[in-house]
């Protein structure tokens, strides 16, 4: 197991002021990054020490320069790194990068976030495990989408492969959508993500989105920790999260925790 000593937040506010705080808890020393525009926030003061990042096009881009973060770890001692969330949490580049350089990434491996980033490659490994998942394939274009529709009808949704954050993803309701749809999906798809690929899935109207957190360990042993309702959404962006999920029934939770720890087992999460 690797014995942690400094670790480099790689992101600000909330989150890491938390990771700072959790860091002195163990006694782990913290190192904070920051762009220009942060100097003055809080998360800054509360690591043990902090290092502007490079000056960037905006305050955002200054958080993705992974040869930038890299740098800074090493030449500052730093045996780990912790993404927090959002920023490069879900980057294999990132974890590929500390793999190679022997720096802990608190967070997967790159190949599990690789696989995961691809939501085909997922579902195809769901379905392996005898996880139930929603009929759908990938498409290459109009044609195989139209194929799809004629063998399980509408309403569909089409989405990205790659990436999240609800983009890329349109529901078709009927044939005069198609078109446009698939085309509009694709464009955003490769402007957010370097990726156009799509796949094609039956639409599921007035659904529950729950989730599971996981958490595993480098001995192969994997919890859950337990479900939250997302299903208040504005534009496929979560709003508020409520955990417990209200008024799930307790052999669906069961069967639902079970298989989030089944498919991370799957994949030595």
């Amino acid at each position: 197991m690797t014995n942690i000593t400094k670790v480099l937040i790689a992101n600000r506010g909330e989150i890491a002021t938390r990771i700072a705080r959790a860091a002195a808890a163990c006694d782990i020393e913290s190192l904070a990054i920051y762009a220009r525009e942060d100097e003055l926030s809080l998360h800054t003061r509360q690591a043990d020490q902090r290092v502007q990042l490079a000056e960037a096009a905006d305050p955002i881009s200054a958080y993705l320069n992974i040869d930038n973060i890299m740098a800074i770890a090493k030449e500052h001692g730093a045996d780990a790194i912790h993404p927090g969330y959002g920023f490069l949490s879900e980057n294999a580049d990132l974890a590929s990068a500390c793999e190679a350089a022997g720096i802990a990434f608190v967070g997967p491996s790159a190949a599990t976030l690789s696989l995961f980033g691809d939501k085909v490659r997922s579902k195809e490994l769901a379905a392996s495990h005898g996880i139930p998942t929603v009929v759908g394939r990938a498409i290459s274009g109009v044609a195989d989408a139209e194929a799809f529709i004629l063998e399980n009808n509408f309403p569909v949704m089409i989405k990205a492969s790659a990436g999240g954050g609800g983009r890329g993803m349109r529901a078709v309701q009927e044939v005069a959508e198609l078109a446009e749809a698939v085309s509009r999906c694709a464009s955003e798809a490769e402007a957010a993500f370097g990726n156009g690929a799509l796949f094609i899935e039956k639409l599921i109207e007035n659904p529950r989105h729950i989730e599971v957190q996981i958490l595993g360990d480098q001995n192969d042993e994997i919890i859950h920790l337990y479900e939250r309702d997302c299903s208040v959404q504005q534009r496929h962006q979560k709003v508020v999260e409520i955990a417990p999920a209200p008024n799930l029934d307790t052999t669906l939770r069961d069967e639902i925790l079970n298989a989030a720890l089944n498919l991370g087992k799957a994949v030595g999460y």
